[in-house]
């Protein structure tokens, strides 16, 4: 099964994606699509969508794993990050797509066991559990990756 996962952001958007296999899971892409703060916000928006629109034509995946959208101090981010989140809902629900939602206390859980994991113990992890030596430099594009192995974690195995 095909597993897209992303770490939302208009500025930062960072992808993954894994072909999990009966408990075997196999990095497929992984990387972070950045959009210039030149831009204006409403053309950033598009350049997220036409990027996360190509990666389900080219890989179709089946099921979406996001991050919930959790509270922060700044509200003007919280508010853009949710506006990100919006369209790729939308662009996954129409392409038949299923949604998984994870917080970051459940990706910790389901990688490391336990809701407080630091960065480097999920990373850690990351790399036993997909049998890697390195991680991609950018923190966004690990943490997709993050969230596409608690998806399939998650799922039911076929028999």
């Amino acid at each position: 099964m095909i597993i897209l996962g992303i770490d939302p952001g208009f500025s930062r958007l960072g992808y993954a994606i894994i072909d999990a296999d009966k408990g075997n899971s196999k990095v497929i892409d992984c990387s972070c699509f950045e959009t210039s703060p030149r831009l204006e916000y409403s053309k950033r928006l598009v350049l997220v969508a036409d990027k996360v629109k190509d990666l389900i034509l080219k890989h179709r995946p089946q099921f979406l794993a996001i991050e919930k959208v959790f509270f922060t101090k700044n509200q003007k981010t919280a508010f853009q990050i949710a506006e990100v989140r919006g369209i790729l809902l939308y662009l996954t629900a129409s392409s038949g797509i299923t949604t998984c939602e994870y917080t970051p206390l459940e990706v910790k859980m389901a990688l490391c066991g336990y809701g407080k994991a630091t960065k480097e113990q999920v990373q850690k992890m990351l790399k036993a559990l997909l049998n890697i030596h390195f991680l991609p430099k950018e923190d966004d594009a690990s943490d997709a990756l993050a969230i596409c192995l608690t998806c399939a974690s998650c799922l039911p195995r076929p028999r």
